[in-house]
């Protein structure tokens, strides 16, 4: 029989450090300026605003993954949520990947695949590890 799960354990695994998710949400932001604001160039019509649809897109999975979850009332459906959030972010973050590919070369587009690949990379590292956590947490109410 699975155990109840410690709340407060999952509510600690599910808080994220302030500096990283203001850096996530500032670092966002001026790639939302760029691919809004910067005079970018792509072979296919339409690619533009598919490329900031895209960078929405980004911007709101990311706000899903940091959101509080204090609201579902149990614990191991918070964890799930939380995964499901992460995979999500995976999903968009391999679709932004390939927006960026249309882009025509030029010092701008240089500095968006720049910036873009600082803000998967503050990203991606992190959620490893999370992920590796929540899914342990997960596991060990299966094995119990």
């Amino acid at each position: 029989m699975a155990y109840e799960m410690d709340a407060a354990k999952i509510d600690a695994a599910l808080k994220f450090d302030a500096e990283w998710e203001a850096g996530l949400r500032k670092q966002w932001q001026e790639l939302m300026t760029a691919v809004v604001w910067e005079s970018l160039e792509a072979d296919q019509i339409g690619h533009l605003p598919r490329l900031r649809k895209r960078c929405l897109e980004l911007g709101e999975r990311t706000r899903s993954l940091v959101a509080p979850r204090d609201w579902i009332p149990h614990p191991r459906e918070r964890l799930k949520s939380a995964l499901a959030a992460a995979l999500a972010l995976r999903e968009t973050l391999a679709a932004m990947d390939g927006a960026l590919v249309g882009l025509r070369n030029s010092s701008e587009a240089a500095r968006l695949g720049a910036n873009y690949r600082s803000f998967q990379g503050r990203i991606v590292d992190q959620l490893r590890a999370l992920e590796t956590r929540w899914a342990e947490m997960l596991d060990a109410q299966i094995e119990d």
